[in-house]
């Protein structure tokens, strides 16, 4: 019998579930053995019931959860909780899902912050108030997944890459185990390294690196070593999918930005990035912004407003 599935969306933009979509010829061999009940991707099925003549959300029971994004508002927290108790496995899909992804930069301001910004300026009619009718109240900030629930598969990227989606579904399907990468961007790339560069201060990507554009990139000189910030040494290999070949950003003589999130679940990237510099000899005070280091990754209270910075906030499962 097909194996029912369950897929949602929170604090996220939906890419996520276009790359469900683009497993492509993959999905269609999939199908058979998947039942969908729940994916608003694909199908219109109503939170309160098709005639909204329910109390509270309601998923039908699901042996495999898609869940993307982070928790950032009361409605995500319930759909999350609701997703937790129909579904058997819950996979916590992309970065947003797993580490807060770039939705969880709000977190370096308070709600306070954030409500005077967009609602209390010139060009706004509000009057200064903060719309409420129909709009789910804000969490203190916003959560990667398993701050709020637990999570049994974790699967990164800004999106993750189709082969490791098709990966993780074929394996619980098959009832073996999920093998993912567990390597950094570095140990996946070809670029050319001599040691310790030799340039000292931060290079902002507005000059163009030094390579050939006719030859490979194994020609090129490591992106890093040359000055430019790049994310590789601290963030998990994924992006190129199962295929092996070079990151994608790198493949585009672009310095890694970081949205696989880092190597390992509990990782702390701004700390690590920071000793990946001082080990290439680069001042950390070239940095322009410290915190933009978390720019896929400042859930789990790794970024906090600096009106909180002196407390730490409270998590509960």
């Amino acid at each position: 019998m097909p194996v029912n599935v369950a897929s949602e969306w929170l604090n996220s933009c939906s890419g996520c579930e276009i790359a469900i979509l683009n497993l492509g010829e993959t999905l269609l061999d999939l199908l058979p053995e998947l039942n969908f009940v729940h994916i608003p991707v694909l199908m219109d099925h109503k939170h309160l019931g098709q005639l909204g003549d329910k109390e509270h959300i309601d998923i039908p029971k699901a042996t495999v959860g898609l869940l993307s994004g982070g928790i950032r508002n009361d409605e995500h927290l319930e759909v999350a909780l609701e997703m937790r108790k129909k579904c058997d496995v819950l996979i916590a899909l992309g970065t947003c899902a797993t580490h807060g992804g770039i939705p969880a930069l709000i977190n370096s301001y308070t709600n306070d912050e954030l409500y005077d910004r967009y609602y209390s300026t010139e060009s706004t009619d509000t009057g200064g108030k903060v719309p409420t009718q129909g709009v789910p109240p804000l969490l203190d900030r916003c959560y990667a997944l398993d701050e709020k629930i637990d999570v049994d598969i974790y699967l990164p990227g800004c999106p993750p890459h189709p082969d490791h989606i098709a990966a993780a579904i074929l394996g619980l399907l098959k009832g073996e185990d999920i093998e993912l990468p567990f390597k950094s961007v570095c140990d996946t790339c070809p670029a050319r390294r001599e040691g310790k560069g030799d340039v000292k201060e931060i290079k902002r990507f507005i000059t163009t690196p030094e390579f050939d554009p006719d030859k490979p990139i194994d020609d090129m000189r490591c992106l890093l070593e040359q000055g430019y910030l790049c994310m590789g040494p601290v963030t998990r290999a994924g992006c190129a999918g199962a295929e092996g070949s070079a990151p994608k950003c790198i493949s585009a003589r672009v310095p890694c930005r970081g949205c696989y999130g880092p190597v390992q679940q509990n990782g702390n990237q701004l700390l690590d990035m920071l000793n990946a510099l001082v080990s290439n000899g680069i001042d950390i005070k070239t940095l322009p912004d410290r915190d933009n280091l978390l720019r896929f990754s400042g859930a789990h209270n790794r970024l906090v407003s600096k009106k909180n910075r002196s407390g730490k906030n409270q998590t509960e499962k």
